[in-house]
């Protein structure tokens, strides 16, 4: 672990005594006593993890469009990572320059993918907006002391660095762009957590963008922020939502990379075993903000050292659990799994936030992606590490 992270993780672990005194005030029950003229309701953009038949729904909807689609269906799928998202920022913006980046037909985003998945659905035209949310300097006091607020927030940290820039690129431009595709049959979904209900939440986000008004601009904001929002670093997101009653009730939401670090096939059809093969050239694209492989190091008998190490395991663990049964489905199917990550041996940190360090990730993702070097394809047991020579197929460049 970088002497940097292991500082910041340190002072995280000393703070965490003050983190107690930071709340937030909910009403009783979560049920918010609001006028009904303040409340706008419109269709309901989230897709619940347990509610089966919205799930099974969406992944028909979704698959039917895909395997009627006159090019062979492309989904990109961008995972979790913190600062790491750059070098999934740096992989798109090289693609571009390959000429080979597809056209997606469904984007899906996780945690530090959720922020980028808006850029990278609306194709190459929007790389310069990545360049500036991940490479920029727009990170620099996201984890500052002067962010830090943990006698007031239940958070280690402020998410006003972080609000800002969604609020920066979340326009109602960018929505009515997204709703255009949107209307195309594209989809785009983000995942967040719901800590009340314990489950994923997909959010169908053309949907949110198609209501269109401020309502439509500030909650889509809100996703954004929840699902990047890792809890005890930053607080929660509190979305207003309707309970099974029909009542208006409020929400806790956070980092959508709690429950499932990427969002590949959907869930419900991840079980199913009878075969149904996909078009010809049908691929599946996870963008990993991280890094895969086990690693060998001598874990410092401290505290903060013992405690980052443990976490990084767990989710490389996660990772390689998700990435497999994914891999299962598309073998099963006749679908082609093709994987990015930073490659094992370049120092690399979800809590680096420094401008410098986070320029050159992307410089990494960039450089590889433009010399065909940044993606392989996942065939028989998911490996240690995926680096290696360009193995994706060839595909029409988008735009």
């Amino acid at each position: 672990m970088p002497r940097t992270t292991a500082g910041l993780v340190a002072s995280l672990l000393a703070a965490f005594w003050l983190a107690g005194c930071g709340t937030i005030d909910r009403p009783e029950g979560g049920i918010i006593r609001l006028d009904s003229q303040t409340w706008r309701p419109t269709e309901d953009p989230r897709i619940r993890a347990g509610d089966t038949a919205r799930v099974e729904a969406l992944a028909t909807e979704i698959g039917d469009r895909l395997w009627r689609a006159q090019e062979p269906p492309v989904i990109l799928a961008l995972s979790g990572g913190g600062a790491n998202g750059a070098y999934g920022a740096g992989v798109l913006a090289g693609w571009t320059e390959s000429g080979s980046r597809p056209a997606f037909q469904v984007v899906t985003g996780v945690s530090t993918g959720a922020l980028a998945a808006p850029f990278a659905f609306l194709g190459p035209e929007w790389d310069d907006e990545l360049r500036g949310a991940y490479a920029e300097g727009r990170t620099r006091d996201l984890l500052g002391w002067r962010s830090f607020a943990a006698l007031v927030t239940p958070g280690l940290f402020d998410s006003g660095t972080l609000k800002d820039l969604v609020e920066a690129y979340v326009t109602p431009e960018l929505l009515r762009q997204i709703a255009i595709e949107h209307a195309r049959g594209r989809r785009l979904l983000i995942v967040t957590t719901n800590l009340d209900a314990q489950e994923s939440v997909i959010w169908d986000m053309g949907v949110l963008a198609s209501q269109g008004g401020d309502q439509a601009v500030e909650l889509f904001r809100e996703v954004l922020l929840a699902s990047a929002s890792i809890p005890g670093v930053f607080p929660p997101v509190m979305i207003p939502g309707v309970d099974d009653q029909g009542r208006l009730v409020e929400e806790m939401h956070v980092d959508g990379g709690v429950n499932t670090p990427f969002l590949g096939i959907p869930e419900s059809l991840l079980t199913v075993t009878t075969p149904t093969r996909a078009p010809e050239g049908t691929a599946l694209y996870v963008l990993i903000n991280g890094q895969i492989g086990r690693t060998q190091v001598i874990t410092r008998g401290t505290l903060p050292a013992i405690l980052a190490r443990a976490y990084d395991t767990m989710s490389k663990a996660n990772l390689r659990t998700s990435l497999a049964v994914n891999l299962a489905f598309a073998e099963r199917n006749g679908l082609g799994l093709y994987v990015a990550a930073i490659p094992d041996g370049v120092e690399a940190s979800s809590l680096d936030f420094d401008p410098e360090s986070m320029a050159a990730l992307f410089e990494r993702g960039r450089a590889a992606a433009a010399a065909g070097a940044a993606w392989t394809k996942l065939e028989g047991p998911v490996p240690e590490a995926v680096a290696g020579p360009e193995a994706a197929p060839s595909v029409t460049p988008e735009g």
